[in-house]
């Protein structure tokens, strides 16, 4: 048996575009990318502090050190920009893998610069 388990999370994102004529996904800037292990397409669910909208989507790369968070086709209607967004990717695990494993956590300040990362 696998478990679908919390892999990483970008915490308190500020959305910083929202543009409902682009095909769709999440823009991400690179840094904050790295700095959680998340990759470009790779599915990602996201919850709306705001207003409690969750959705999911796919990232695409933002030019590293922007700030960036863009909603982009479908997913911006479920925010606006200024609103805060908790961002997770999972991962399925065997119950071994899952034991001790530890998940990324990536805080931000209110311009996506990074203030802490930790292992929750």
């Amino acid at each position: 048996m696998t478990r679908m388990m919390l892999r990483a999370k970008l915490h308190r994102a500020t959305v910083t575009e929202a543009d409902l004529h682009y095909e769709g996904s999440c823009g991400i800037d690179e840094d904050l990318l790295d700095a959680a292990d998340m990759r470009e397409y790779e599915q990602i669910d996201l919850y709306n502090v705001q207003n409690g909208n969750r959705f999911s989507t796919y990232i695409i790369k933002k030019p590293r050190g922007s700030g960036a968070i863009s909603l982009n086709g479908a997913a911006a209607r479920k925010a606006h920009v200024g609103d805060l967004l908790i961002i997770c990717t999972y991962a399925p695990m065997s119950e071994d893998e899952a034991r001790d494993y530890k998940p990324k956590l990536v805080l931000l300040d209110e311009r996506n610069a990074i203030k802490e990362i930790r292992k929750l």
